[in-house]
């Protein structure tokens, strides 16, 4: 029997016609959704059995066109500026109908609820409502599978997506601006996504819900990955894209608890997710085993490249987009801990790809540094990666994740500042970037160099080493680790010309403080106590 959707005024008629063969279809299996499928043109099934969709020409989140509803109940709390862009009620209203409308003349609508949270306490019911089989199976995935007897007793989600992806969004319409337009509506828990088939807009949309409502419980949000140890010892990984987040957190000794959204809360840390979202780019099974075996039926590829014949993939194939994605449910990882919940952090690692060549491969971060660091999200592009990009171009994105914070930077900052002091957490930042010089000079860290300083972290080595204090940047680094040389723990020591590397170090500082002006009227003293020791422009 069809799920009814007349609530939201979704009843498959329109004014002209009823649709012959409306269905309604609220948590398929995952073979039933590969039957709905395969008949459409733009689905295959590669060889390993994973079902292949693409969402072009979206083939990345639009996070320029992302659109939060300012209304009486949250205006005042919100991080507005140029990652939350105001849209009046009014837009958001004609923007729904449109959707609506869109959905009403579909004959076949999918239906999923799940739950986002691994804490019962903190977890929010969520309701998918599109038309694609790729979202859909995307999002079972995604969120957190509900059992059998949990789906019976759902009830009333507490927000609801409708995606409507492939109707294009009014651009005339205030706050709109474009094509595309991803609306979030607090006071209505409502989410509307017009002009993108790009599923990640739904993965993040809920992140960003969680970013506004944990932390007003006391439970900080975290865009990280997280892994625990035999002996039950939790660490937490940060760092943008390029920084080894993945890699360094996806180790076979320790299990997985999640690879990008946490929460932690006065019981621990615990998973937002019911699955992963990988890049798949050049994957192979031996640089990356784990996310290459997980991937099989019932996983997502996107926008990926194969052979017509044997539907092989081809994963350097980057014809589509350099973003290929597969999602896949977190229990297809082999050492995956279900469920994804663990105990307080014992470390908690920012990882950084300075190419510049300044930073230490690590130093260990007094509870003001980590709130500096945390806020300021450092790593650096390097020539090639982006057009126009000739030298290192630093990129800031507070708390490792800005694009998807609904609340201010500092917010978040003092609610780690007060975890790690209360739970007596030891915080690092590893640069995974250049040494003996910047990107063209230097070379990068070892990889083997940057796994044995993660081991030492985290079986304790590092906890009775001797510090000696960076003059520029203030942090504290060990005289020696395991496994590195002892020649290159400090980056000034590494550089052949000394003057040129004072110099760098000096123009990577002005670009912190330069860059923190903009948190700087809301940070506490003892946050600004830890900026490098110069001034903007060095």
């Amino acid at each position: 029997m069809d799920f009814d959707l007349r609530q939201y005024g979704i009843t498959g008629e329109t004014t002209s016609h009823d649709l012959v063969g409306y269905h309604v279809y609220r948590n398929p299996s995952v073979a039933k959704i590969y039957s709905l499928a395969i008949p459409k043109d733009r689905y295959k099934v590669a060889n390993n059995g994973a079902l292949i969709a693409y969402s072009a020409p979206k083939t990345g989140r639009s996070p320029k066109d992302k659109r939060i509803v300012e209304e009486e109940t949250t205006k005042d709390d919100i991080w507005w500026g140029p990652v939350n862009i105001p849209i009046p009620e009014a837009s958001f209203a004609m923007n729904k109908q449109a959707a609506l409308n869109y959905l009403n003349c579909r004959d076949q609508i999918y239906v999923i609820d799940g739950f986002a949270g691994w804490d019962p306490e903190y977890r929010i019911k969520v309701r998918i409502i599109c038309t694609r089989a790729y979202h859909a199976l995307f999002m079972h995935n995604m969120l957190i599978r509900p059992t059998k007897e949990e789906l019976e007793n759902f009830g009333d989600p507490d927000w609801v997506i409708f995606n409507a992806g492939q109707l294009p969004a009014i651009p005339d319409l205030p706050g709109v601006g474009t094509k595309t337009s991803v609306n979030v509506n607090f006071k209505t828990q409502e989410m509307v996504i017009l002009g993108t088939e790009y599923a990640g807009e739904m993965k993040k949309g809920v992140f960003g819900v969680l970013h506004y409502v944990l932390p007003k419980q006391g439970v900080l949000s975290m865009h990280c990955s997280a892994n625990e140890g035999d002996d039950g010892d939790v660490a937490l990984f940060f760092g943008l894209s390029g920084t080894g987040k993945t890699t360094l957190s996806a180790d076979p000794k320790r299990r997985l608890i999640g690879d990008d959204e946490h929460g932690w809360s006065d019981r621990g840390v615990f998973n937002f997710e019911g699955g992963c979202y990988a890049k798949t780019i050049d994957l192979s099974e031996e640089g990356e085993p784990q996310i290459y075996r997980a991937i099989r039926f019932g996983a997502v590829l996107e926008n990926v490249g194969f052979d017509p014949e044997t539907h092989e993939i081809d994963y350097g194939d980057v014809s589509v987009t350099q973003n290929t994605r597969c999602s896949y449910p977190i229990e297809f990882i082999d050492n995956a801990k279900i469920p994804c919940v663990g105990g307080h952090p014992n470390n908690i690692i920012f990882l950084t790809c300075d190419a510049f060549g300044v930073l230490p491969p690590v130093s260990k971060l007094t509870p003001a540094q980590a709130m500096y660091q945390f806020i300021s999200g450092y790593t650096a592009k390097v020539a090639g990666t982006e057009i126009g990009i000739t030298e290192p171009k630093p990129d800031f994105s507070a708390c490792y994740g800005a694009a998807f914070l609904s609340l201010h930077p500092t917010v978040y900052a003092e609610l780690l500042a007060e975890k790690i002091r209360k739970h007596d957490v030891n915080v690092w930042l590893v640069n995974t970037g250049w040494t003996g010089g910047g990107y063209g000079v230097g070379k990068r860290f070892k990889l083997g160099y940057t796994r044995a300083i993660i081991d030492a972290i985290l079986d304790g080595s590092l906890d009775g080493a001797n510090y000696h204090e960076d003059a520029v940047f203030g942090l504290a680094m060990p005289d020696a680790v395991p496994g590195v040389p002892s020649e290159v723990l400090d980056p000034r020591n590494t550089w052949a010309d000394k003057d040129a590397y004072d110099q760098a170090a000096a123009k990577v500082a002005g670009m912190f403080v330069e860059n923190f002006e903009q948190f700087a009227d809301e940070a506490s003293d003892e946050i600004l106590s830890a900026a490098p020791k110069v001034t903007a422009g060095g």
